[in-house]
Parts: structure tokens; sequence; C-alpha cells
């Protein structure tokens, strides 16, 4: 069976464009073969800075024949008197058959011609000669180029083209303007290594071949070859190194013929902050600093970067980054020297000279807003006086490290250097910790803060975003969300949900809503009805991707097109995830199928009925004296002896004690319904149907209190 090989060689292309390359064509390539009805043993992409590479093993030599059925004319068009009409002569000609190979088959709109045609398979090398440009030309990819006079676009100007199909040169041609770019078997090695050209004699050689050219085509052995020999040197240092997953993908990408080199800097450098020496190794110098320990309190002064030239002259490059990244340090130490002879919070005034949205102010007017929120959530939270005042000055002062030296040069250290500068000042720890902790998370795998200072801070800076943003109408929509007010949202649910934090989100929403439209002449009503219906949604996407909840009981515990369990669940957070969770539990566990058909049928009824949904106590709401068999006392009975464990329940958000009470009386629900005592719900006496209506309201109410079972599907 044919292999066939094709390689787009490149200028030096970006880590990031490579690394999606890469991932696009596993993707592709597979799926666009089975739709051109073309099975191989393996796609296996490669991918270097020079060149994207895909090797596709035990394709077969041509398409298999397949059958087609294709539909005619009507019968009564196609024939008359028994004999073809030139309707059907025109269609067999059409369709390259002979009269007889027609077939009159009944339909659901009467009888029609069909022909069943054997379509031949086409060679796989005239199926790859079109693909071949597809699967280039459709990649995609930030900044495109374009070269010479031509209107390809690629990452960067392709420079050459190998296809091979077996041992033979597919030919294929890109035009690029005046510029023609021809496939051969003709590729290159490393551009130092072996500069010169090197030729490929079959597919399956391209792997082997590469390699004596000194490049490493696959992208999992690269990675692997990295990460031996950094923590290889890291070991000859008597030290640690971090692997970061992000470096390791970046320099990976940056080279063909990875080496570890051991470099060297001065130790007057280590007292700056360990952030700051990562930051400028990691994050500008694509550098893996090297630790005392696993812990990362320590470095040593030595760093570990991937070249891509000449091991034999390791030394001269160790040289050249030490001296690159010797300045660097230099340049953070006079920045942190500077900034530490002023006070952290000497640096607000200058907050009033940085924007932060042209409609908003400046950064000291967020700050304010911010102090704000924090005093409002530390309010609700019912912190302690202590804990209020370092709320209050964390907030104060959790932007300030924005200007300073070390932070404009640095923008990754925002909130670390905060914390420093902070300490450095005499604020309290726990100021300090909240200064770094508000930021936190900063993307999906980040950690959140573990400080009730950093959690109010973080909560405050982000709610004063969503609502000063939706309040300009700048509203994410699709893919669009320059703001990160989706990431936001989700933060704020996180934050609360982790750290157990009782706030009413509906309560602050609104009292930021009003000091917003007191500065700006906007809708309230609209801006905070937004605001519900966003939040709403980001609850719904986590309880479903991230606390894996059946979908249908999250329609139960926010209620579909019910406006009290929507304003519920943004009043009281924890509530709203608690009974989702407990719902999944009983679900898995079948609890629930004990509970569903009693309290659904009882919605349903009491649906006519008029019974407010949060009447809970039967004493106010039934007449027994109207009464007509004892299976409606029983009933009432029943719910007065729920009722404290619903009041419980709510109490202490422990739904267990109502689902059991719920089992205990769905017998006597059932006797109300189907017994030998059961009863007419809708009886022709208006009063007694109402009282009866009032029965079944009373046990809706009562499950209402965990979730509605309206939402919820039978047996998932």
């Amino acid at each position: 069976m044919p292999h066939f090989l094709l390689e787009v060689g490149t200028e030096e292309l970006p880590a990031s464009f490579l690394s999606s390359a890469v991932a696009q064509w596993k993707s592709l390539i597979p799926k666009s073969l089975a739709e051109n009805n073309l099975n191989s043993d393996a796609v296996e992409v490669y991918g270097t800075p020079r060149r994207l590479a895909v090797l596709i093993k035990g394709l077969p030599s041509k398409q298999a024949d397949r059958e087609e059925e294709v539909k005619g004319p009507p019968a009564q068009a196609a024939f008359k008197d028994g004999k073809p009409t030139p309707a059907a002569q025109g269609f067999a000609k059409k369709q390259g058959v002979e009269l007889d190979a027609l077939q009159v088959r009944a339909t659901d709109k009467g009888d029609f011609v069909f022909v069943q045609k054997v379509i031949p398979g086409r060679s796989v090398a005239e199926i790859l000669t079109e693909l071949v440009p597809q699967w280039i030309l459709s990649l995609e990819g930030k900044r495109l180029m374009r070269w010479g006079d031509g209107d390809l676009r690629f990452s960067r100007p392709i420079r050459w083209l190998v296809t091979l199909l077996d041992d033979a040169v597919l030919p294929i041609e890109l035009v690029n303007g005046s510029e023609t770019i021809k496939s051969d078997r003709i590729s290159q090695g490393h551009r130092v290594l072996h500069p010169q050209p090197v030729t490929i004699p079959q597919a399956t050689d391209y792997v082997a071949v590469l390699r004596l050219a000194s490049v490493v085509v696959n992208v999992e052995e690269r990675a692997n070859i990295i990460t031996q020999e950094v923590k290889e040197s890291a070991q000859k240092l008597n030290g640690y190194a971090e692997i970061y997953p992000d470096l390791l993908e970046e320099v990976t990408n940056l080279v063909e013929w990875p080496s570890a080199v051991i470099g060297e800097f001065e130790s007057e450098f280590l007292n700056l902050p360990v952030e700051v020496i990562t930051t400028v190794m990691v994050h500008h110098q694509r550098y893996f600093p090297v630790f005392k320990a696993s812990n990362h309190q320590q470095l040593l002064p030595f760093f570990i970067t991937i070249s891509n030239g000449d091991p034999a002259k390791a030394d001269i490059i160790a040289v050249g980054n030490a001296r690159v990244i010797r300045a660097r340090l230099a340049d953070g130490k006079f920045f942190y020297d500077a900034d530490l002879k002023n006070p952290l919070d000497s640096f607000l005034p200058q907050l009033a000279k940085v924007t932060f949205q042209e409609d908003l102010g400046s950064l000291l007017d967020k700050v304010g807003r911010v102090s704000k929120i924090a005093t409002q959530i530390a309010q609700q939270l019912q912190l302690s006086e202590e804990e209020s005042h370092n709320v209050h000055r964390a907030a104060l002062l959790c932007k300030a490290d924005l200007v300073s030296q070390m932070v404009y040069e640095f923008p990754e250290l925002q909130g670390i250097m905060g914390q420093k500068y902070a300490l450095a000042s005499g604020e309290p720890e726990a100021v300090a910790t909240a200064i770094f902790e508000h930021y936190l998370p900063r993307g999906a795998d980040d950690i959140l803060p573990q400080t009730i200072t950093g959690q109010v801070v973080g909560l405050a800076d982000r709610l004063d975003t969503l609502v000063s943003i939706f309040g300009l109408g700048m509203i994410p929509t699709g893919s669009s969300d320059p703001f990160a007010l989706r990431r936001a949202a989700n933060a704020v649910i996180n934050i609360t949900w982790a750290a157990d934090l009782a706030i009413n989100l509906q309560q602050l929403l609104e009292q930021i809503a009003t000091d917003f439209v007191a500065e700006h002449d906007k809708n309230q009503t609209e801006l905070v009805n937004t605001l519900q219906e966003f939040f709403l949604q980001r609850i719904r996407t986590l309880l479903q991707e991230e606390k894996q909840i059946d979908y249908d009981l999250v329609n139960a515990v926010l209620g579909e097109n019910d406006p009290e369990y929507a304003e519920r669940a943004l009043q009281d957070l924890l509530d709203v995830r608690d009974r989702a969770l407990f719902l999944q539990q009983i679900r898995n566990d079948g609890t629930l199928d004990k509970i569903y058909e009693t309290v659904n049928r009882s919605a349903r009824l009491a649906a006519q009925g008029d019974l407010d949904t949060k009447q809970l106590d039967p004493t106010t709401a039934v007449s027994p004296e109207l009464f007509q068999k004892p299976s409606e006392a029983a009933f009432y009975h029943a719910l007065v002896d729920l009722l404290p464990h619903t009041q419980a329940a709510q109490r202490s958000r422990n739904y267990q004690q109502l689902v059991a009470a719920l089992e205990k009386i769905a017998p006597t629900v059932s006797n109300f319904f189907d017994g030998p005592e059961s009863v007419l719900v809708i009886d022709p006496d208006p009063q007694i149907k109402r009282n009866r209506l009032h029965l079944l309201g009373l046990l809706r109410n009562h499950a209402r209190v965990l979730a509605d079972f309206g939402a919820v599907v039978k047996n998932l």
C-alpha cells in the first residue's frame, strides 16, 4: 500500500503558528481523506521552525468503486405505451448508461425512473494532487503574510515542496505571482549543522534522512530531548529545573536540533525577588531557571537555554546569552531599587494619569470604585473590624504597582511586585497578599485567592469592571470578548463557591449599577437585567461543564422562565451550587426517581390553582372543615409534619432531610390520588376544588425549595 509524504519548507515559522498548524493538520487531513473515501494506517504530522510535514502510511492505490443511485424523471414522462420517450433517452445519455439499465420504482410522489451507477474509484495520486494545495492554504493563523508579487498567504514564505508517493515525486505546483514553487524530493537540512540540500529517496525515509541532516522533525521527540537535557543539566549544578509547559512548547518549536546550554550570571542578582529573575528568564529570554530545590524558593545563579546552534560551540553560546540576561537583570535591579525608595501608597497619585477606559476615567477612579464595592462585600460578609480595614487598604493599593518602574518594564509582574512593595512599606501581610491575590485566577488553570482579603478585593475589582463595561454597552458577543468579561464573571462565581462566601450577588449588582447610572445617563433596570442574564448563563455553564451536572438538573435549579429561581440563584450562589450537586447525587443513587412522580403529578394539577409558590404552611392555606375523605386529612397532616423539615433545609442548605420527608409523604399522596379513599381533585364544588388544589400546591412548594421538578427529565 502506498505511503505519501508532504513537506512544506519555509522561512522560520513563529512557534505559536507551528503549534497551531500541527494541530490543525492532525484534524484536517484525516477528515479530508475520509471525505474522499481514502483510508490510511496512520497520519503522522511533523513540524520544525523551517518545515511542516505529514507522512500518510498505508493508503490505497485508488478509491474503491462505489454505487450511486440517481433519480430521473417521472415514469409517465419517461415511458409512453411501454416505450422510452426523449426524456428517458436524455436521462440515460446524461448518466452514461443504456436504456435497459433504467428502473421504475414507486416513491411517495409516484413512480419515477432510477438508475444504479457504478462510479469507478479515482487513483490516489490524482486525489492527492487536488488535496495537497487545499491542506496547505487552508491553514489558519494570526498575521498571515504575502511575499513577492503573488497573492499566496502563509505564515512565512514557502521555499520548497516535497511530495513523494512512495519513491515517485507527485507533481504539484504552487503559483505565487511570477514565482512557481514546484514539488521535488529535495529538502533542506539544519541551517547551521547541515546547510546542504538533502535528497529523500522515498516517503518512509523522511524521518531518518532529516535526522542525518541534524533535523528532528518529530515535535514530541524534540520536547522529550529538551526535557531530558534540561533535567540532566540541572542535576550537574546540584539544582532543580522547573519544566514550564508553555516554555517547553515554545522552545520545542524554535529549534530543529536541540541542545541544552548552561549559562551563569552574577550572584548579586539573586538579591532580586525570585519572580523578577524568573520572569526575565522565562518570559523574555526563554531560559529555564535553576532552583536550589523543587519548592522554587531560592535560585542558583545559573540558567539553561536551548540552542539550535552547534553544540560544539556551547561555551560561546553560553557567554552570549549570559551577556543578554546580565543586562536585563541589571535593569531589573535598577527598577527595583528605585521603586523601593518610596512607600507603595506614594504611587497612588500617578494612577490619576493612567486611563482605565476613556468613559470610565483613570485607574485612580477605578480604585475608588473598587474600594467602595469591597466595603459593601465586607459588610455583607460581616467581616471583623480588622478584616474590613485590611480589605479597604488592599483595595486602595491594589493597582498602585502598575505605575512602578518594574511593572512598567515587566507587566507580567503586576500584583507580584505590589505584594513585595507593600511588605517593604510596612503594610500588614494580609494587605500585601491581597494585592497579589486579587488578580487570581489569571487563567483557566490558575489557583484561586486563598485569603478573605484577597477574595473580597478580587470580587470587587471584577464586579466594577463587569458593571462598568456592561453599562457602556460593550457586551460580549460570540467569540468577541475584548475585556475578558466572561472570565471575570466565571472568577466571581468560582471564588464565591471555592471560599463559601455568603454574598448576595443580586444586591451587589443593584448597588453598583445605582452608582454607575448616577455618573452616566443609562437605564439602570436594563443594565441590571442584562447583568443578571449574563451571570445566570455563566452559572449554567460552570455547573454543567465544571461541576458535571446534567443539563435538566441545572434547568431545575435555575428555573425555566421562572424569575423566582433566577433571583434566588443570584441572591445565594452557594445555595444554587449545593442544590445542583445534591440533585445530581440523588439522581445517581436513584432517590430522585422515588419522589419524581409524586411531586410532578402534584405540580401539574396545582398549576390550575392560585396558591402562592412561596406558601409552605398548610394551617393558613387549607380548610380542614372542607375535607370529605380521610385521604385529604392524611395529606394535610403529612404536610404539617413536612413543614419543619423544609424550614430546616432552607436554613442549613441540607436538602437530604427534605428529600427524606418527601419520600415519606409519597404513599400518602398516592393514596390521595389512586387509593381506595382517593378524591376527585377537580370537584364540581369550587371551594372543595380550591382546597384540594391547595394541598397539591403546598407539596409542590415544598419541593420547589429544592428545585423545579417540572424541568427534570425522567430517567435521563
